[in-house]
């Protein structure tokens, strides 16, 4: 097959995806999605010990959503002819992503210094647990020690619980969606420089910046977060709360929100009581405010307030186990599952862009690759002739 044309946002552009497990991929996808041509460079069955975390489980749902839109060829960089193979791709391709540890480039002679020589136009983007250089470059970096080191699992779960972890990889997801940010910049700097560039990410410096108002409140103030449960660590009342068959989430914050609260629970006392006139103030008497509350919402079912709420232009939102989700009638309407079938017609059911840009917007055209099911094709594309591919299989090369 030729290549995939999800989109034409970035048609234009060739990327080789040296990436594995989550961050790099999420990057890469998103490039995918918006019709970048991504060829998944991945080594030969049985040459990385842990290719079962990233390779061995092709049709499952994890993978899938990582690895759409792109074409998969297979190829042993340890190997001098499959470096040079690699090098001839680095040739006419744009962008090179990868987060192997920092030393592990220059060990194969694919680091940036090198890649630019091959071709000055090249964009590396190189996602670490902790940077490229520094004292902690050279160690390992997963999602929850970089969670635990960046600060989210101190501010997460209930006062005095101990740390906890959030249900989602934050770091790793976050890294992505920075790394891809960076390559955009980078290709649209490139336009007016004619020349590449070293972009980096890290996973540490991702959480941090994602933990935002929370850490600069403690640069800037001198105030240390902590945990707070359900409960906004700033604003009152914004929180959980339980209506009669169950807990809805409400985000009163501000005195706008305050008032229209008040007047929709039909309760103008609390706007008269002292402990509450300040949005300083509710938060530091939100015990009392969350009970009264409480009370009140106790009354009537999760729908009935949610609808009244809105309604009153006051945020509030079901709480939804994950089948909830994508029942969800907005979550519909915005088309966030995406069917996709492979040519063996196995159907796909993959989380769409969540941006939308309305001439060329992103599409999933296609599931992910078989393992090196487009190695040929991509040689055939580089000049190579069939003796030469079959000699190159042989070798264990491909």
């Amino acid at each position: 097959m030729a290549r995939i044309n999800a989109s034409s946002t970035l048609s234009r552009f060739r990327v080789l995806d040296l990436s594995r497990v989550r961050a790099g991929p999420t990057c890469v996808r998103i490039l995918a999605d918006f019709g970048a041509d991504v060829i998944r460079i991945e080594p030969p069955a049985g040459i990385d010990p842990n290719e079962a975390m990233f390779a061995a489980d092709r049709t499952g749902g994890d993978f899938q959503n990582l690895n759409r839109n792109k074409r998969s060829m297979t190829l042993n960089l340890k190997k001098p002819e499959g470096l040079a193979v690699f090098k001839q791709l680095v040739a006419s391709a744009d962008v090179v992503v990868e987060n192997w540890r920092p030393d592990v480039k220059s060990r194969l002679g694919v680091d940036y210094e090198a890649l630019r020589a091959i071709n000055p136009r090249i964009i590396l983007a190189s996602i670490s647990g902790f940077g490229q250089d520094g004292p902690y470059a050279d160690r390992p970096g997963f999602d929850q020690i970089i969670q635990g080191m960046g600060g989210l699992m101190s501010v997460t779960g209930f006062p005095g619980g101990g740390p906890l972890r959030a249900g989602l990889a934050v770091a790793d997801c976050g890294t992505g969606i920075y790394a891809a940010v960076g390559v955009l910049l980078a290709l649209i700097e490139r336009e007016q420089s004619g020349v590449g560039q070293w972009v980096h990410s890290s996973l540490l410096h991702t959480q941090i910046a994602l933990m935002d108002f929370q850490a600069a409140r403690y640069l800037n103030d001198g105030d240390t977060p902590v945990q707070a449960g359900n409960d906004h660590p700033t604003s009152s009342p914004m929180g959980l709360f339980e209506g009669s068959d169950g807990a809805f989430n409400l985000g009163a914050s501000g005195e706008g929100n305050w008032r229209r609260l008040c007047a929709c629970l039909e309760m103008p006392q609390w706007l008269e009581d002292p402990r509450y006139a300040t949005e300083k103030l509710r938060v530091a008497n939100r015990a009392s405010l969350n009970e009264c509350l409480a009370q009140r919402f106790r009354e009537h079912p999760v729908a009935h307030w949610v609808g009244l709420l809105n309604q009153a232009g006051v945020p509030a939102g079901p709480v939804y186990s994950i089948p909830q989700v994508f029942e969800d009638e907005q979550v519909r309407h915005l088309g966030v599952a995406q069917p996709v079938e492979d040519e063996a017609g196995h159907a796909y059911r993959l989380i769409s862009q969540p941006v939308a840009l309305t001439r060329t917007p992103a599409r999933i055209a296609r599931p992910a690759p078989g393992w090196g099911e487009h190695t040929r094709e991509m040689l055939g594309e580089i000049g190579y002739a069939a003796a030469d591919i079959e000699r190159l299989y042989g070798e264990g090369v491909v």
